[in-house]
C-alpha cells in the first residue's frame, strides 16, 4: 500500500483541484482512495508531495512510435531490426515526458506491443492499428513515383504489417479483417490525402463513404473502432456520417460537421503541434521533409488552428494527439500549450489529455482519472499546470511518473 498526500489534486474530471489531497493506491496498482483524507491505511508508505501538483498520467491518441522523420535514403538503408529498437527508445523518451498511454495509429505491430506488455522495456501502454488503410494512390500509399516504396512507415512481412492500400467494398472487407488479424486494437483509414504523402492533396477526399462504412461495419463485428486520418471537409463528413469513432487532425471542418460530430460523440484529435513540427524538421534536418510536403503544410497550416477552434467552439470532444514521430518522441506535451493558445482553457486541456482522451482510446475503464478503481497512472509535478500549462513541457517538473502503481520515475530519485 502506498500513499501520495499534500498535494494539489487534479483528478481528471474537470473539477476544482482539490488542496492538500491524498490519493492511495494498493498493491495491485490500483487506486483506492482520491482526496482529502483524514487517515492512511495501516503500514502504507506515505510519500509527501507538498506544494506539488497529483495528476493522471497523459494519454497521446496519435503517436507513431515506429515513425522518425529524417532523410529518406537514411529511412531506407535501416533494417526493420534496427527500427524496432529505435521504437523502443521512442517509447521509453514518450513515457519519459508523462504519456503514460498511447494509441499509436500506424506502425507499431502486435509483438512490440507484447514486448512492452511483458515489461522488456519501458513504454506507455498501448492501444494499436498495426497500418494504415489506404485506398491506391492514397495518403497511406507508400509507393513513389519512382517505383519504391516510401519508408515513413514499416514495410514488413505480410503477417505483422498487412498490406494496407485496398479498393473497393471487398478489398476493404479483407484488408479491414487482415488488420484485426495482425492485433489491431482498431482500425486507421484515411479518407483525405495528406501532408507527408508523395501524391496527393490535404483537399482530396479518399475512400467512398459505402468503403469506410465496411471498415466500419467489420470493427464493430469484434467491438471495435475506426479512427479517420482526415484533413479536408468532404473526406471528413464522408468519415463522421459512415460512423467512424475519431476524426485525426480535423483541418477543415464546419459548422455541420461539427454539428454531426457533437450529435454523434466523435472525437477530433487535431495534433496542432505536427503542423509546426513538419517546418521544424525541413529547417533542422535537410532532405527530411518533400517540397511537395513543405509547401502543403504551410498552405493549411493556418486553417489548422482555426479548425480546431471551431472545434471547441461548437462542443466537439476534443482527445489530446500529437502525431509524435513527426515531432520527436518526448516531446508530446507541447501540444497542450497550444490548445491552451487556441482557446482552450488549461483545465479544458488537461481533460482532453486525460479523461477524454481515454475514452477515445477506449481505456477509460482503467485510467484517465483518479478514482477508486483505476489504476494508477499519475504524475506528481513541481508546480501547477493550471497557472501555467507550459511547465509539463519540462520533464525536470515532473517529479514522479507512476504507471499501474509503478513508479518508472520516483520522487526520491528525481534530479
Amino acid at each position: 500500500m502506498k500513499v501520495i498526500t499534500g498535494g494539489l489534486l487534479i483528478d481528471g474530471n474537470g473539477l476544482d483541484p482539490v488542496p492538500d489531497a491524498s490519493v492511495v493506491i494498493d498493491d495491485d496498482g490500483r487506486i483506492v482512495e482520491a482526496g482529502v483524507l483524514d487517515s492512511f491505511p495501516s503500514g502504507a508508505e506515505v510519500v509527501d508531495v507538498a506544494g506539488k501538483t497529483i495528476m493522471p498520467g497523459i494519454i497521446d491518441c496519435h503517436a507513431h512510435l515506429f515513425v522518425d522523420v529524417k532523410p529518406m535514403h537514411e529511412q531506407a538503408l535501416e533494417p526493420m531490426t534496427l527500427r524496432t529498437f529505435q521504437a523502443a527508445q521512442n517509447a521509453r523518451a514518450t513515457l519519459d515526458a508523462g504519456v503514460t498511454s498511447i494509441r499509436d495509429p500506424g506502425g507499431t505491430p502486435l509483438g512490440f506491443k507484447m514486448a512492452a506488455e511483458q515489461g522488456l522495456f519501458p513504454s506507455p501502454r498501448m492501444r494499436i492499428s498495426v497500418a494504415v488503410l489506404s485506398q491506391t494512390g492514397g495518403h497511406g500509399d507508400p509507393l513513389l513515383p519512382s517505383g519504391i516504396n516510401q519508408p515513413l512507415l514499416p514495410l514488413g512481412n505480410a503477417v505483422e504489417w498487412p498490406n494496407g492500400v485496398c479498393d473497393g467494398e471487398a478489398e476493404v472487407r479483407k484488408a479491414t479483417r487482415a488488420m484485426f488479424r495482425a492485433g489491431a486494437d482498431f482500425i486507421k483509414l484515411c479518407s483525405t490525402g495528406g501532408v507527408l504523402s508523395a501524391s496527393d492533396e490535404p483537399g482530396a477526399t479518399q475512400f467512398t463513404r459505402e468503403e469506410i462504412a465496411v471498415m466500419v461495419y467489420e470493427a464493430a463485428a469484434v467491438g471495435k473502432v475506426c479512427a479517420a486520418h482526415a484533413q479536408a471537409r468532404e473526406g471528413i463528413r464522408n468519415a463522421v456520417l459512415a460512423g467512424v469513432q475519431s476524426i485525426e487532425h480535423a483541418v477543415y471542418v464546419d459548422e455541420s460537421i461539427c454539428a454531426e460530430m457533437k450529435a454523434r460523440g466523435t472525437f477530433a484529435v487535431p495534433t496542432l503541434v505536427a503542423s509546426l513540427w513538419v517546418v521544424r524538421k525541413a529547417e533542422q534536418y535537410p532532405g527530411s521533409v518533400l517540397p511537395q510536403s513543405l509547401r502543403k503544410i504551410q498552405e493549411i497550416g493556418p486553417d489548422h488552428r482555426l479548425g480546431f477552434q471551431m472545434a471547441l467552439e461548437s462542443g466537439v470532444r476534443i482527445a489530446f494527439g500529437t502525431d509524435s514521430g513527426v515531432g520527436p518522441h518526448g516531446s508530446n506535451l507541447e501540444e497542450l500549450r497550444l490548445m491552451v493558445e487556441a482557446g482552450m482553457t488549461p483545465m479544458q486541456a488537461l481533460v482532453s489529455a486525460t479523461k477524454t482522451a481515454s475514452e477515445c482510446a477506449r481505456m477509460d475503464s482503467d485510467i484517465g482519472t483518479l478514482e477508486p478503481g483505476k489504476l494508477a497512472d499519475l504524475l506528481v509535478v513541481d508546480g501547477n499546470p493550471l497557472e501555467d500549462i507550459s511547465i509539463m513541457e519540462d520533464k525536470s517538473n515532473l517529479l514522479m511518473i507512476m504507471q499501474g502503481g509503478r513508479a518508472h520515475k520516483d520522487l526520491v530519485t528525481a534530479g
